[in-house]
């Protein structure tokens, strides 16, 4: 009789570090035997690269090991978030190719959150501190040397009540007071010593509207959803570690509110950690992109150039991609920064397999087979993926005018170079072979047009078409070609690690922002051709459709794109360009 296989079981592959504990655990029936995990942005601005690593791994290992992965909005900072953010974050998740449990939000905690809270103050456990924000990071200490008391930290529970009901009236003033958890102030851990639990920002909330004034800080939110969503494994990047022991406290102290005390260290969030994606010529964080739509460095929160998913989706990237490229890298528990052309490789690779061959030709240069008749021109057909047949074929039609490329053609002969220049022959791509019999240049030297002839035996897929040449170039004939724009895209920045770059040159000149970033931003990251020609067939295709143009590189078609204006936008070329 067959038995039926748990998701464990049938998964034989070579497990990550964080996989084979979350095997373990399983295997020793923690939190009963279930899995279940969240992945919490802050709908702040649009998601990047490193943050495709983090859904890969939240709702990977749900999807690998049968258990189920929250989306959870972390809304608890009304001054920066909008739901345009809330509905990107759910398109591009879905894009990359997963699915969530349940959609919740860190709001839906407030309530429980500001209970838990008031538990918190007549437990002695928090306090209201009236000092500046100032004050009480000088307060602090040194990781070396211990913090001093708040003067307020044992004032009497009911006043911290009064106080902190006040800080959610809506009358006081942002930055008057806050909550504070009473900890230890000469703990090594820095986050222990009596962080922020709520302050006060009196702004509307997109979700609960007025009846917030005061809200929770990130470290008293986090964990807390994590329990009452019951969450068993929470994931997060390797800057979480210092945080570590802090989640654990306040679990344990909401574990001990909601009267969980007879065994304190079972069905609780259990914390791991990995390394960030972190790309050389690539800057991420949130802030720092929001910065440079703002200022007008790039077109927008998707333009081909930024790192946010939406972009790499418009620069022609699949999620198949994007997934077998964060595959390949790995997790680990050490940052590195990985090279960029990692991530281009893995787009090149994928591609290859995905595109459809069309004709493009971005530099041209007409050619004019003279013995093939005027008014004349013939369907060919193409085939749209060597890799695919299933793909099936196209038509691209010839005639007797045609653009090559301007590099395909060279006035005198040399040895390295296969392709046109006069008395060569060359084979056009799935056409015939021709002979060059000479050219026209203008007063300046400049070649204007090719003259070749043509050979009527040797069309592609007919018996004549034997006939060895030195040399394949591609084409599109003139008179059935549509005009198009090329966007060209290199790095966005010209140094390896612009973070660290643009951090030094703050430390040094005294500046923020934008003019801090001005220095290593790239003049030539984007190159816009207007001269380009490609075959009819590609005005057939929907936007974002993955191509090769022949010979050329990868492609996509760009939304901008209407009827009449075709738009294509570089992905990676056919080939690592090693001086790039």
């Amino acid at each position: 009789m067959a038995t039926e296989t748990s998701p464990i079981e049938e998964k034989k592959e070579s497990l990550n570090f964080i996989e084979q504990i979350i095997k373990k655990d399983l295997e020793e029936g923690k939190n009963g035997g279930r899995l279940q995990t969240r992945f919490p942005p802050e709908p702040n601005g649009y998601l990047h690269i490193g943050h495709a690593k983090a859904i890969a791994m939240d709702f990977g290992v749900a999807e690998k090991f049968g258990g189920v992965c929250n989306l959870r909005m972390d809304d608890t900072n009304p001054q920066k978030e909008d739901t345009e953010y809330v509905e990107a974050i759910k398109h591009d998740i879905e894009w990359l190719g997963f699915k969530w449990g349940k959609l919740v939000y860190a709001s839906d905690y407030f309530q429980d959150l500001w209970d838990f809270a008031v538990w918190c103050i007549k437990n002695g456990r928090a306090y209201v501190d009236e000092q500046s924000a100032e004050t009480i990071a000088q307060q602090k200490g040194t990781p070396t040397t211990p913090g001093t008391h708040s003067p307020f930290r044992d004032r009497p529970a009911e006043e911290s009540l009064r106080l902190f009901e006040e800080m959610n009236s809506g009358k006081m003033e942002p930055g008057k007071m806050v909550l504070r958890a009473k900890i230890d102030m000469a703990s090594p851990n820095m986050h222990l010593r009596d962080p922020f639990m709520y302050r006060v920002l009196n702004m509307e909330h997109w979700r609960t509207g007025n009846k917030w004034n005061a809200y929770p800080m990130y470290d008293f939110t986090h964990g807390q959803s994590d329990y009452l969503e019951g969450v068993t494994h929470s994931i997060c990047t390797l800057e979480f570690v210092p945080h570590h022991e802090l989640y654990d406290l306040f679990v344990t102290w909401i574990k001990e509110w909601k009267g969980e005390t007879d065994n304190i260290e079972d069905n609780r969030p259990r914390q791991f950690e990995f390394n960030k994606l972190n790309l050389n010529y690539t800057l991420m964080s949130k802030r720092n992109l929001l910065i440079l739509t703002k200022e007008g460095v790039v077109n927008g929160w998707d333009d081909p150039r930024m790192p946010t998913i939406c972009g790499i989706r418009r620069r022609g990237y699949s999620p198949e991609a994007i997934l077998k490229f964060i595959d390949s890298i790995g997790y680990t528990n050490f940052d590195a920064l990985n090279d960029i052309k990692l991530m281009e490789a893995a787009a090149r690779q994928d591609l290859n397999e995905r595109a459809t061959r069309v004709s493009a030709v971005l530099n041209p240069l007409k050619l004019i087979i003279d013995n093939y008749p005027e008014g004349q021109s013939e369907e060919l057909e193409v085939v749209n993926n060597p890799e695919r047949p299933e793909d099936g074929t196209h038509t691209i039609t010839f005639s007797r005018e045609l653009w090559i490329e301007r590099d395909d053609f060279k006035k005198e002969a040399d040895k390295k170079f296969f392709r046109i220049y006069p008395g060569k022959e060359t084979r056009l791509k799935g056409a015939y072979i021709l002979n060059c019999t000479g050219f026209e240049e203008d007063e300046q030297g400049n070649v204007t047009a090719v003259h070749c002839t043509y050979d009527p035996e040797s069309k592609a897929g007919t018996p004549g078409a034997d006939r060895k040449v030195k040399g394949t170039i591609h084409w599109v004939s003139c008179s059935h070609c549509l005009p198009a724009e090329v966007r060209n895209y290199e790095c966005l920045w010209t140094c390896e690690n612009p973070r660290d770059a643009i951090k030094q040159y703050e430390k040094e000149h005294g500046v923020r922002g934008i003019d801090a970033m001005k220095p290593f931003l790239n003049p030539n990251s984007l190159n816009i051709n207007t001269k380009a020609f490609v075959e009819e067939y590609a005005a057939q295709l929907p936007a974002l459709s993955y191509l090769q143009f022949n010979r050329i590189g990868y492609f996509n078609i760009d939304p901008d794109t209407t009827d009449g204006h075709l738009v294509f936008n570089s992905t990676v070329g056919l080939k690592d360009n090693k001086g790039k």
